[in-house]
């Protein structure tokens, strides 16, 4: 089977749509799939060519078996409404000419963005093929909730494109049981819809020793560290968390926030401008390097700004971070917070709402010194394995290139 894989995002890129594509179609390849991947050079999410590539029309390479093509596109930064829109705009264009040129049996495009989604379609009806559109994000919902677009007629008009694509796609994969409730309860058959959830590599993130180099390195020798590794973004909340960090009465915990993204100067700005000396920023680290940093960490942060829309989503820091032994204080209500709360995995606090933080921060310092949450992050990584979900996406594609 041939499978034809849209993405904007993929290795070296490190946030979590290239890492669910990247290590589903390894998992494809070693079930037998010929996966060709279009995206474009990595550049998230600093609008920077990562070193070692250039932004030209047309490279191809391999990567685990997977059949790699770049191509180019408008490079932004992750922020600017405009700018990325052309950004998203010149990434669909190049896939769909480029992708006439591939010998596929399905094809498979994935979102957020969903101009991406667009050129699978334009691309099925050109060579004839089904394809499957991959939800990960209710995009322009989400765009929506972080205010990025205040325009009601251009939401209005995404908001249409996103129903058409899901009627004239052949299957839909999304990523919550919320996003299936959200999708049917637009008019989409129910059974055209499946679940595949984000999890871990469990080859790559599970318990492991304390890396005492990196410990020197941020000088937290000695601390409680309640760690954040991802994208800063609009989305995540974190000058929310800053701005609560000055009511943490206790010296023996530390922030540490690792990465990039739109919102990280405002964030280091506000830090700087409460004289805050509870918390610690890191440049951004590869994919690789990810256990690395959470080894040093006693509890994963998860945040996510106050919305209906967001309790739709799980992060999949969720996933990762329980694999490590990490016990999860999460920061989103819905869905992800009842997978902490069946797995006993962390404690959530209310999005936001700075007395439930603080509240939060204390009881689940007192809690992992107990080692109450070791057998529910275990749980919820098992159940959650990258691999067994790959699996079943990939027999989802095979019925859907069976039927063609």
């Amino acid at each position: 089977m041939r499978i034809l894989f849209l993405s904007d995002n993929f290795p070296p890129e490190y946030n979590a749509p290239a890492t669910r594509t990247y290590e589903h179609c390894r998992e494809w390849v070693k079930l037998g799939a010929s996966v060709t991947v279009i995206t474009c050079f990595p550049n998230f999410p600093q609008g920077k060519i990562f070193s070692g590539y250039k932004n030209r029309l047309y490279q191809k390479d391999y990567l685990d078996g997977i059949e790699v093509i770049r191509v180019w596109s408008f490079i932004s930064s992750n922020k600017g409404f405009f700018k990325r829109t052309i950004d998203f705009l010149s990434y669909a264009f190049m896939a769909f000419f480029v992708g006439l040129r591939v010998k596929t049996d399905v094809i498979i495009a994935t979102s957020p963005q969903f101009f991406t989604a667009v050129s699978g379609f334009c691309l099925s009806v050109f060579k004839r093929k089904k394809w499957i559109m991959e939800v990960r994000d209710l995009w322009p919902e989400s765009i929506s909730a972080v205010n990025a677009v205040k325009t009601s007629i251009i939401l209005k008009w995404l908001e249409k494109l996103e129903l058409y694509l899901y009627k004239r796609s052949t299957k839909i994969i999304v990523v919550t049981d919320a996003f299936k409730e959200n999708i049917t309860g637009r008019g989409i058959p129910e059974g055209k819809i499946h679940v595949v959830k984000n999890g871990a590599n469990l080859s790559l993130f599970k318990p492991r020793s304390i890396n005492d180099s990196i410990k020197q390195k941020l000088n937290i020798n000695g601390s409680f560290i309640i760690g954040y590794i991802g994208t800063h973004g609009l989305a995540h909340s974190l000058n929310f968390i800053v701005r609560s960090l000055n009511k943490i009465n206790d010296d023996g915990i530390k922030f540490l926030f690792v990465g990039d993204g739109a919102e990280k100067e405002n964030v280091v700005q506000l830090a700087k401008k409460l004289a805050l000396d509870n918390v610690i920023f890191s440049d951004p680290i590869e994919k690789n390097e990810v256990p690395n940093y959470l080894s040093v960490v006693d509890v994963a942060l998860v945040p996510l700004r106050r919305s209906n829309t967001f309790k739709s989503v799980i992060p999949s820091k969720i996933f990762e971070s329980a694999a490590m032994g990490k016990p999860i204080l999460l920061g989103v209500d819905g869905e992800s917070r009842r997978i902490i709360e069946k797995y006993n995995a962390g404690l959530f606090f209310e999005p936001e709402n700075e007395n439930d933080f603080v509240k939060k921060v204390k009881q689940i310092k007192d809690k992992s010194a107990t080692g109450q949450f070791v057998k529910g992050c275990a749980d919820l990584a098992s159940d959650f394995d990258r691999n067994k979900l790959a699996q079943e996406m990939f027999y989802v594609i095979k019925n859907v290139r069976g039927s063609s």
